[in-house]
């Protein structure tokens, strides 16, 4: 595995985790401007984690293929 996707994964695990970790803090009773944006934040940084995640193996299928 090449240090590109090594970064790719990690940059993924650190927003996947700031995802969550965002909309678990929604369990507490807070104010509608803070639901509002944890619950948008906290989905977007999900996604790109996921995505993120999904980009790194792919690559790393694809130079392990070859």
């Amino acid at each position: 595995m090449s240090w590109q996707i090594t970064i790719m994964f990690a940059v993924a695990a650190v927003f996947s985790l700031l995802g969550a970790g965002l909309l678990l803090a929604l369990a507490r009773p807070a104010g509608p401007a803070k639901v509002y944006v944890f619950r948008m934040v906290g989905i977007m940084a999900l996604s790109l984690g996921v995505v993120l995640a999904f980009s790194a193996a792919a690559m790393w299928r694809w130079s392990t293929d070859g």
